[in-house]
């Protein structure tokens, strides 16, 4: 099945595309599918949430979109280029300049400040901050009054806005958010969801994120389903019970 952007968003260019995409694990019969084929489109500036049964193939579709596992067959490309063509050293390139991540684990250094973990991937990069994108980001996750505070010193939901502030302060091509609101209570999860969002609305982030959890998707633009390693049903504008619906349907 094929899955692209449609309606109001169909002129919109995409940020990520795949085509063809096939991941297996081992050989023979102990050979696992973990992705079938799969044809995906991610349009830019959009909100997409990838969901399924557990087993169905949504991380690692997300990790091989984001170039953290190979492809056995299919391309992948990030803008105009094609990830999957990419040596070791281009792809480490990529992923730092193109590509932003958000964890279920924060992955804040504890020694670093909020400001200082925000604005670590541009030192690394060895990129200056746009100022006035930082200012936007700082104020888009609500982190005004905590900037000088080290992770110990900030709640689970603010550690998690830190980590979302310094996937946006790069200004990445695509976000990658893996389960970002798996380990945060269900005020604080809102809240992540809510800057996400707000990211997509106000900056022009582009955000896929992986989860299993309906509500969560819901705060997303669309929401693309795999079964069994295929990409299997999509939906636009969802509800949390639109999304619960779909998932029921697949592991009927």
């Amino acid at each position: 099945m094929t899955v692209t952007d449609t309606g109001v968003r169909r002129r919109a260019p995409h940020a990520v595309v795949a085509r063809g995409l096939t991941k297996v694990y081992g050989q023979g019969d102990a050979a696992v599918h973990a992705l079938r084929g799969v044809d995906v489109s991610f349009a830019t500036e959009a909100f997409t949430a990838i969901m399924g049964p557990s087993g169905s193939g949504k991380s690692t579709l997300m990790h091989c979109l984001a170039g953290l596992d190979t492809v056995t067959g299919g391309t992948v490309h990030i803008g105009d280029v094609e990830l999957t063509g990419l040596g070791d050293k281009q792809l480490t390139k990529l992923r730092r300049e193109r590509i932003g991540f958000i964890f279920q684990a924060f992955n804040l250094l504890p020694t670093l400040t909020a400001e200082q973990n925000i604005r670590l991937p541009l030192e690394i990069a060895g990129r200056q901050a746009d100022q006035a994108l930082f200012e936007k980001v700082i104020e888009t996750v609500g982190l005004r009054d905590r900037l000088k505070h080290r992770p110990t010193e900030l709640s689970g939901g603010q550690q998690q806005r830190v980590a979302v502030a310094r996937a946006l302060i790069s200004k990445p091509q695509v976000i990658f958010a893996d389960e970002p609101t798996g380990n945060l209570d269900s005020r604080s999860g809102a809240e992540v969801l809510s800057f996400l969002r707000a990211s997509v609305r106000e900056l022009g982030q582009t955000i896929v994120m992986v989860t299993h959890d309906p509500l969560a998707a819901s705060y997303a633009d669309r929401v693309v389903f795999l079964h069994d390693g295929s990409l299997v049903s999509e939906l636009y504008q969802p509800t949390p019970q639109s999304v619960l619906d779909t998932l029921l349907k697949l592991e009927g």
